[in-house]
């Protein structure tokens, strides 16, 4: 990856490792999935819309809705509110480790695309490595009790998404201004979760840390993440962009820890190592001379270049 590439991947890696922690605080206080889904989304999409009204962005995304729409439901709409869910019922940051299979669902994902490089012996063997993390985080905390096989569903689901939206960004919207692309997305999922806001506002003003978690969700963890992570996608391929799912959940676990007072336990313990290093492995690179699109790296289009300003 170029220098570029390696400063967006290590920006990533803290911005989207924290949101487990703040989504745990929101929860923990009583709000509703829907809720903050809609309070992240509108923050966010306030911020950057009237940057992209300026620079003339919305136009083009809107001329490709309906694979914008498609990014929207699957990055956004469902694995936030399937997120939050999951949040009320486990730690941030065993919710965080089993997003670190991403990597692994996106390796899968990319050889039903035509992806062959997926069976080289280092790659399936990072895949079973892999799996069997998983399979040992999954598997003691049933056995420990206490854990909804729901709420894990709803996070395997929610991995899903998040390693086939990239390739959707990578494929159908490379060419349209990611700027546009981020807040028509958000634009749209806030407009759908605003009737669920207004019935299930809270009823009494939130304390400070549960605000200040919400505006961090949107400032921070969507509106300027998620131009990062676009102009990460362009640099280094959209593959390799879900990396960042190695040190998130290490990000996670470390914040849980100190912050909240979440305990490791055995399944964390035996597993969380089995899945990076699985994941390490599952998308590493091939020496074959055939070109895959989703694993070479992306020369920035012109108007990817857009996140450059977009936080000023």
């Amino acid at each position: 990856m170029t220098r570029r590439a390696w400063i967006l991947f290590a920006t990533m890696s803290v911005i989207w490792g924290v949101p487990y922690l703040l989504i745990k605080v929101v929860m923990d206080a009583g709000l509703t999935p829907g809720f903050l889904v809609f309070g992240r989304t509108a923050i966010g999409a306030l911020l950057l819309l009237p940057v992209a009204l300026r620079r003339g962005v919305i136009r083009p995304a809107l001329a490709h809705w309906r694979m914008v729409l498609a990014f929207a439901a699957i990055e956004i709409a469902v694995p936030w509110y399937l997120l939050n869910s999951a949040e009320e019922r486990l730690s941030s940051s065993l919710v965080a480790l089993l997003i670190a299979m991403v990597p692994l669902v996106g390796t899968v994902v990319a050889w039903r695309l035509g992806d062959r490089t997926v069976f080289s012996p280092v790659r399936l063997i990072g895949l079973a490595v892999g799996l069997g993390g998983v399979g040992a985080v999954v598997g003691l905390n049933l056995t420990a009790g206490g854990t909804p096989v729901w709420a894990l569903g709803a996070v395997c689901v929610t991995c899903v998404g998040y390693a086939i939206a990239p390739m959707i960004a990578d494929r159908k919207l490379s060419s349209v201004p990611s700027l546009g692309v981020v807040t028509v997305s958000l634009t749209a999922v806030a407009l759908v979760y605003l009737p669920f806001a207004i019935l299930q506002a809270p009823s009494h003003l939130p304390r400070w840390n549960v605000l200040g978690s919400i505006v961090a969700l949107g400032v921070v963890c969507t509106a300027t993440a998620f131009v990062c992570f676009f102009a990460l996608i362009a640099e280094a391929g959209s593959v390799r962009a879900t990396v960042i799912t190695y040190v998130n959940p290490a990000v996670a676990l470390l914040a849980g820890v100190a912050v909240l007072g979440e305990p490791v336990t055995g399944g964390i313990a035996i597993g969380f190592p089995l899945v990076l290093v699985g994941s390490y492995l599952a998308t590493r690179a091939t020496p074959s001379k055939s070109a895959d699109a989703t694993e070479a790296p992306i020369a920035p289009a012109p108007e990817l270049t857009l996140s450059e300003g977009a936080g000023a």
